[in-house]
């Protein structure tokens, strides 16, 4: 990884778990029989009946909040945040020579500050989920001589073409 870019807008989108969560709730508010609701939305019958405790139990948005599963994350939302705003600082005000994050830095970063330990898939993973994403700066030689490159592009490279 050489870089990282903030993508996507902050605006908290539902997932394609979610939808078919919903999807079922709406369909089993309607009277449909979980049998019905499992083939209609492609879940096992067995989830189905689970989604419809949490849909008595706390209603559609219920099931709209519904985890994913899995282990809790160790860092706590005002970590990841921190985090964020380290990211977006730069690498240079984290202490770093260049201006280029990698993940191995990140994993630095996130052990020096909080204490927590991450392999590099994790870390990947984590940015990934922050809405970053990978991004190759150009290789352009130092001594790139723009004006050359661009009468070779106009007379030579035609000729070759043929």
């Amino acid at each position: 990884m050489s870089a990282l870019h903030r993508g996507g807008s902050m605006a908290v989108k539902m997932d394609e778990a979610a939808k078919r969560r919903v999807r079922a709730g709406r369909l089993l508010m309607k009277g449909k029989k979980p049998a019905e609701v499992a083939r209609a939305v492609g879940a096992p019958r067995q989830t189905v009946y689970r989604w419809l405790g949490v849909l008595q139990e706390k209603g559609i948005d219920g099931l709209r909040e519904m985890s994913k599963g899995g282990r809790p994350s160790r860092m706590s939302a005002g970590q990841l945040e921190e985090l964020r705003q380290a990211l977006l600082a730069g690498p240079v005000a984290c202490g770093y020579g260049t201006d280029l994050w990698t993940i191995k830095r990140v994993r630095l970063l996130i052990e020096k500050r909080f204490g927590i330990k991450y392999s590099e898939v994790h870390v990947w993973r984590l940015l990934g989920a922050m809405g970053f994403s990978s991004q190759k700066p150009e290789k352009r030689a130092i001594e790139r001589d723009e004006e050359a490159v661009a009468h070779w592009k106009k007379r030579t490279w035609p000729v070759l073409k043929k």
